[in-house]
């Protein structure tokens, strides 16, 4: 749909009905009751005669609306449209004014106070002329006040649906974002996965199909990490325990891992392989570099509804560069777009042999 989409792509039939029937039943209700009790005319002609007056006027701001949408009057300039209402407005009252001078509802006018400046032989030449522009004028307003409560309505719901447009757009960038981000985290963790089960084959094949076992676990729970944008922090430990134990595999007594986790920390939900970046990043240009290896640690605090995680790991004291490559800044995006502002990634490197990875997550956005 384009920005210049007719009005009949913007009506709701059934509130522009209601507003129909309200709107022309409201106006001869009134104008039957001041008939009624202040001019005291017969209630059954000035009812009839009503009714057919205001459903002519119903049944001419339907059509007018056909015409109109047809035209794309919608699509036009203030100015544009404000002459043409007025024009329009004169053009349908025209002849329901003439027609008006012709029945009862004609003494609702009262010409005498236009009329006082006017010689008494001329006021009954100039009485019906009076009367006649002023029941047009009276339709003509009528009409033209319909036609602005029309575009308004028209332009207050196009204002609506391009907001929600908007929103859907938004949201469908979000998506592909989060689809980017996931692209290039999981081949990234499989490269090093598979690296370390090469690395068991030749030296300790029994090893080797423990660590298959857990390779297949990372494998199941990565592909079905394409389909869930969020985990539970428990299933997301798992899913880390086998990491790391692929990884001891291969450090052996070089890499110690630490869990500090409450209970009630598990059922909270994350980024679906959040944690297990953060811990690949720690052991890559952590534990990785340092001969002598060192102690990995998890812990989580769940407080006032955030869930805080924190990953310490050692690292060279002579390191250059944060240390922080593709896939913590992908992490910290996700966690962005996911939770709002109020979440947050930070690798801590203040200190020159430990580095500290901080992870805030809202629970409420």
């Amino acid at each position: 749909m384009n920005d210049a989409a007719p009005i009949t792509q913007f009506k709701s039939p059934s509130v522009y009905w209601a507003c129909q029937c309200a709107g022309w039943g409201l106006y001869a209700l009134i104008q039957i009751y001041a008939a009624i009790a202040v001019v005291k005319l017969p209630w059954v002609r000035v009812t009839v005669e009503t009714l057919l007056l205001y459903g002519a006027g119903f049944g001419l701001t339907h059509w007018f609306r056909h015409y109109m949408s047809a035209r794309h009057w919608d699509t036009l300039k203030v100015r544009q449209l404000a002459w043409r209402i007025v024009v329009s407005g004169f053009v349908l009252g025209t002849p329901l004014g003439l027609l008006t001078q012709f029945t009862s509802l004609s003494a609702l006018q009262d010409p005498r106070d236009i009329l006082q400046g006017i010689a008494p032989a001329f006021r009954s030449f100039f009485t019906p002329a009076i009367v006649a522009a002023l029941h047009i004028t009276n339709w003509a307003c009528l009409f033209m006040i319909w036609l602005a409560i029309y575009f308004v309505a028209i332009s207050m719901r196009r204002h609506r649906w391009a907001e929600l447009r908007q929103s859907e757009l938004a949201r469908a960038l979000q998506q592909a974002e989060l689809r980017l981000l996931k692209s290039q985290l999981n081949p990234h963790f499989l490269f090093n996965a598979l690296n370390t089960v090469r690395s068991l084959i030749a030296d300790d094949p029994s090893r080797a199909q423990r660590a298959v076992t857990r390779l297949a676990n990372t494998l199941r729970y990565t592909l079905r990490s394409g389909q869930d944008e969020l985990v539970m922090l428990a299933q997301e430990l798992e899913i880390v325990a086998d990491y790391l134990e692929l990884e001891s595999m291969r450090f052996e007594e070089r890499l110690i891992v630490q869990y500090d986790v409450p209970a009630d920390a598990g059922s909270v939900r994350i980024p679906v392989m959040l944690l297990q970046t953060v811990v690949e990043n720690a052991i890559k240009h952590g534990i990785a570099e340092l001969p002598s290896g060192g102690v990995l640690k998890i812990s989580a605090m769940l407080k006032d509804g955030t869930l805080f995680l924190q990953v310490d790991n050692p690292r060279p004291p002579d390191a250059r560069g944060r240390g922080e490559g593709t896939g913590l800044r992908n992490s910290e995006e996700r966690l962005r777009l996911l939770f709002g502002p109020g979440a947050s990634l930070d690798l801590d490197l203040s200190q020159s042999a430990m580095a500290t990875t901080r992870i805030r997550i809202p629970q409420h956005r």
